[in-house]
């Protein structure tokens, strides 16, 4: 006699049924926790936002960014060129580069009786190849890099000041303060001197030897200090009002002869484009020097009238 089947497939169906009900428990979500701004993507994984692209994608022709009023004044050497020699010295010479988006420039160079002068100048555009840092950023990384390379003193903090010499300073004006609101008999009295005796050599002979007793206790100018310095207020020092970010940085390199070549240069950044402009000067008279003060405003005015090139870019 045959066993029946029939409880054998209820088992089955059975099975089936519950692996049906599993299936469909398993691909039901939570709509609200899908929506949920805490929700993370699929893998686990965070998007990161873009860090912003520079100002500037191109860079302006460094051999046409100077116009030759300019080179004119920079470079008193053209005067002594003929027409056709003066015309190619306009021109300049093109920096060699790889990349003429990222990096240009361009140098000039003419030599007259008196002196030889060199002008160059170059646009660097900074890209930064990390998603979380913009090119600008980056510029001013690099440009913070060639500060550094110059040695720039930077201003000191007024906060900073050592006590005493705060104190030196309030006692001064303590002082002051004194003698300002000090009653008129008591200044008077304390300027009056009882009258002393002449002594030989007063009067008018007297007068002119205390003058040349003067003259011969004056202390001698202090030869310790370094002749190639620039004076006070032309030393390498940041510019406020020129781009993003400026300094201007003045070095001279001194001969045997006493004669120096000078070399300023002028550092700014606008954006994510670094310029530099360096004019050096060569005087070819024995113990000659060139000037700090014209050289440092012809470079300055240049630099100017490259930020404002940039602009138009």
């Amino acid at each position: 006699m045959a066993r029946k089947a029939y409880p054998r497939r209820a088992r089955v169906t059975g099975t089936l049924l519950l692996l049906v009900a599993l299936g469909a428990a398993g691909c039901t979500g939570d709509p609200a926790a899908e929506d949920s701004p805490d929700a993370k993507p699929a893998g686990g994984e965070a998007t990161t936002a873009q860090a912003e692209p520079g100002k500037y994608q191109t860079l302006p022709q460094p051999c046409r960014a100077v116009e030759t009023g300019t080179l004119d004044a920079m470079l008193p050497g053209l005067a002594q060129l003929d027409q056709e020699q003066r015309q190619r010295a306009y021109e300049g010479t093109s920096s060699v580069t790889y990349d003429s988006d990222r990096r240009t420039g361009c140098r000039w160079k003419v030599d007259s009786a008196d002196a030889g002068h060199l002008l160059r100048i170059d646009f660097e555009r900074v890209v930064s190849y990390s998603a979380s840092v913009s090119d600008d950023a980056r510029a001013q990384a690099v440009y913070g890099d060639r500060m550094k390379e110059a040695e720039l003193p930077l201003p000191s903090d007024p906060r900073e000041e050592q006590p005493e010499r705060r104190a030196d300073d309030s006692a001064k004006a303590d002082r002051d303060e004194a003698r300002a609101t000090a009653p008129a008999d008591d200044e008077a009295g304390q300027g009056a001197s009882p009258e002393a005796p002449e002594r030989p050599g007063d009067g008018k002979d007297g007068k002119e030897g205390k003058e040349k007793e003067a003259g011969k206790s004056e202390e001698p100018a202090d030869e310790t200090a370094d002749p190639s310095a620039p004076a006070e207020g032309l030393e390498p020092r940041l510019l406020q009002e020129l781009a993003d970010d400026a300094f201007i940085d003045d070095q001279l390199a001194t001969s045997s002869s006493g004669s120096g070549q000078r070399t300023v240069t002028v550092v700014f950044r606008t954006s994510n484009v670094i310029v530099t402009v360096e004019y050096e000067a060569q005087p070819k008279q024995v113990a000659e020097v060139p000037d700090s003060a014209s050289m440092q405003e012809k470079a300055r005015e240049l630099a100017g009238l490259l930020a404002e090139r940039l602009s138009d870019v």
